[in-house]
């Protein structure tokens, strides 16, 4: 799979390569010494975000040295620091800050995006379907969707996926964006899984959700009210995606759901 490209942009493999159920990644090195990631998309969703990474031309996001169908050869981030690291480690509100701030960079990018972007209300049939049979937070997270889906505003192309392991630091070109979505929608969706991350521990501890809402209305210059319905809306879904997979993992987008629900009137 890799070798193709490895030939035609003069790569050398330099580690093992990473294989999930929607792309393969390969660390390579240029015939210039630049550490990269050569990537091969698989899913469509992969496949839209390569297209936004190109679109975006280093904008916020990682810098695309090289593309050709569904492979990307993307620059290779510095290991540290890390937003997870500072998150866990007492610079919580600082991370928070540069994920908003590189969020923001993205939504500035001018120009028509990417043909095959995805429109917002497309990524709730799962919330929606789990909604149904549900009195309790998850139906007011479907509620609440189903309200603000109609209302949009603020509309820009979206990251979709903003979280401490998907902004990383580039040396002397700062903080950039990988693995988009590919998304078009209002732009506070952007930033609603802040609350659930770096991990478990950290997105429920005591206080934290009320305080990185404030950052993130802060310096995103967004409506308290309205994010905390799509966070609410936005915590829901991801917990209706990993209900559907069976897995374990709906603890924390449940129970930051339940903390946007409790402030929110939903009448």
């Amino acid at each position: 799979m890799f070798e193709p490209y490895v030939t035609r942009w003069r790569l050398q493999p330099d580690g093992v390569d990473i294989q999930t159920h929607s792309s393969h990644l390969l660390p390579v090195r240029r015939d210039n010494g630049e550490a990269a990631f050569l990537k091969i998309a698989l899913m469509p969703e992969e496949k839209t975000g390569a297209a936004f990474m190109v679109w975006w031309g280093g904008h916020g996001a990682a810098e695309v040295l090289a593309h050709e169908g569904d492979a990307l050869l993307l620059k290779r981030a510095q290991p540290t620091p890390s937003l997870a690291h500072m998150a866990r480690n007492g610079e919580d509100d600082e991370a928070t800050r540069i994920l908003c701030e590189t969020a923001a960079v993205l939504h500035r990018k001018e120009g028509e995006p990417p043909e095959c972007a995805i429109a917002l209300d497309q990524r709730f049939d799962s919330l929606f379907a789990v909604a149904e049979d549900d009195d309790g937070v998850l139906n007011k997270a479907a509620r609440a969707a189903k309200h603000l889906l109609c209302s949009q505003k603020d509309i820009v192309p979206l990251h979709g996926d903003i979280h401490h392991e998907n902004v990383l630091y580039f040396g002397r070109s700062g903080w950039l964006a990988i693995d988009p979505k590919g998304l078009i929608g209002e732009r506070a969706f952007d930033y609603c899984n802040i609350l659930c991350n770096p991990d478990t521990r950290r997105a429920l501890s005591p206080g934290r959700f009320a305080r990185q809402m404030d950052i993130i209305c802060c310096t995103a210059a967004l409506d308290r009210e309205r994010m905390l319905m799509w966070v609410l809306a936005w915590a829901g879904l991801s917990a209706s995606w990993h209900l559907e997979e069976q897995s374990d993992k709906a603890q924390t987008p449940l129970a930051v759901a339940c903390m946007a629900a409790a402030e929110i009137d939903l009448s």
